[in-house]
């Protein structure tokens, strides 16, 4: 592929199944790398569900990633988007998001899908202190 040598880190950030085509960008900050809604499934609660929704409570989706401010909106036919206040590096299907309210685990799902990232919506990262 001729990736590689000095300079910033190549990522993946999609794949076209159809056109049998990798597609990658260099550099830990592009906008491609971030979204700020994912579509989570297969929820398992630790104690109960929460009662109302919008419900607001911080979450993450990489292990040892700071809790983040965010929504969950009411689960439907088992999936349910959440909505992040900033974006978020690397959501990634298949991983998990925990929910948490101060130190209390609430619970968690399996990311089904990210939201269209900021590349792709436009975005620009410029306003977040992004870590």
């Amino acid at each position: 592929m001729g990736l590689g040598g000095e300079g910033e880190a190549w990522y993946v950030v999609g794949k076209d199944l159809s056109r049998n085509t990798l597609l990658v960008e260099r550099g830990d900050l592009h906008p491609a790398l971030y979204a700020d809604t994912l579509v989570a499934n297969q929820f398992t609660w630790i104690d109960t569900p929460p009662a109302s929704f919008p419900y607001s409570c911080r979450a993450k989706v990489r292990y040892r990633q700071e809790d983040q401010p965010c929504t969950l909106f009411p689960i439907e036919n088992g999936a349910a988007t959440i909505s992040f206040d900033t974006p978020q590096r690397a959501i990634t299907p298949g991983q998990s998001v925990v929910f948490y309210q101060g130190d209390i685990c609430l619970g968690g799902g399996i990311i089904q899908s990210a939201g269209p990232s900021y590349y792709t919506q436009k975005k620009t990262l410029a306003n977040f202190a992004i870590h």
